[in-house]
């Protein structure tokens, strides 16, 4: 079972590191450095941009049902806020048809909020209409 796993998380982390990424943050915000700074150390290298108008920004990628502090824009695909690397990989791996993921709120269990445990934060797709369901627990 391990053996089978590994070719799976390397191809996903491969994809992940080739896929040109932006974060889109408030300069005032630690959680959200914290969250780039695991975001790296995962593979996933993004440009930062630090903007007033966050408001506008989720507006614009869509992500504004389901708002956190900071989007990531990889791929074509929006990821709000505090969302685990496997949920992105796997965004990234499926290609399913939906305008993003997210993670609303800011969950103290989250990347870059506090000790994460996998398999334990719900993680929602956004839909094209900007409607949300449950994708899956990361």
């Amino acid at each position: 079972m391990k053996k089978a796993l590994l070719p799976i998380l390397l191809l996903a982390a491969s994809l992940a590191q080739a896929a040109p990424a932006q974060l889109f943050k408030s300069a005032s915000c630690g959680c959200c450095a914290d969250y780039v700074t695991y975001l790296n150390a995962n593979g996933i290298r993004p440009q930062v941009e630090n903007r007033d108008d966050m408001d506008a920004i989720k507006r614009q990628y869509g992500s504004d049902g389901a708002a956190s502090c900071h989007t990531l824009v990889i791929s074509g695909y929006t990821v709000e806020g505090h969302v685990p690397v496997a949920a992105i990989h796997k965004l990234l791996k499926d290609k399913p048809a939906i305008r993003g993921i997210a993670v609303p709120g800011m969950p103290a269990d989250s990347p870059g909020m506090g000790r994460h445990t996998p398999g334990t934060l719900p993680v929602v797709a956004i839909q094209r209409d900007g409607s949300t369901r449950d994708w899956g627990r990361f």
